[in-house]
């Protein structure tokens, strides 16, 4: 499996679709397999991610693209072969998820996730820092981010990841407060 994942907003239902063309491959949403078994807690959905892997694995294609914000809670380290996660600059971010209608608790809680690399963690965490590499979709339409994924997919032999690090673009408490505030940018 090649694995997209990142923070809401960062790209995934645009990109991934543009690899598996690319690669000629079936591409999975674990959100539209996710229907069924999130539950509302609070005005927000939860997903029971045991569940969700009993359907993913249900419906499992054998090679595909699969996305999701959840992907560390559905595959394991052994099914997938390579993981793309998705990064946005914070404030794009930020708009992005404010443009969308997001409530400003969850745009929050999703810029500062990205900000201190929530997701990457986790998925170096559960595939290994040999699977995993970042791709930065701040500007562009995301083919040129698919196009680096499928080739990067493609050869086995890759250059060594170079880690994104927001947190040194937010280094007084000035910025980060503008960043962190619930004001749009």
């Amino acid at each position: 499996m090649i694995g997209v994942t990142g923070t809401p907003g960062t790209g995934k239902k645009t990109i991934a679709p543009r690899v598996g063309h690319l690669l000629r491959i079936p591409v999975l949403s674990l959100a539209a397999i996710a229907v069924g078994v999130a539950e509302g807690q609070g005005g927000e959905r939860v997903v029971d991610t045991r569940a969700l892997r009993r359907r993913y694995l249900a419906v499992s294609p054998g090679r595909a693209v699969v996305y999701g914000h959840l992907l560390a809670s559905v595959l394991t380290k052994t099914e997938a072969e390579t993981v793309a996660v998705l990064r946005c600059e914070p404030r794009t971010l930020k708009a992005r998820l404010t443009k969308r209608g997001y409530p400003p608790e969850k745009v929050r809680e999703n810029v500062e996730a990205e900000l201190i690399g929530v997701v990457l963690d986790g998925c170096v965490s559960r595939f290994g820092k040999e699977k995993v590499r970042e791709y930065d979709t701040t500007t562009g339409n995301g083919l040129g981010v698919a196009r680096s994924l499928a080739e990067d997919a493609r050869t086995s032999a890759r250059a060594p990841a170079r880690w994104i690090d927001w947190t040194l673009d937010y280094d007084s408490p000035t910025k980060l407060t503008s960043l962190l505030s619930e004001r749009a940018t």
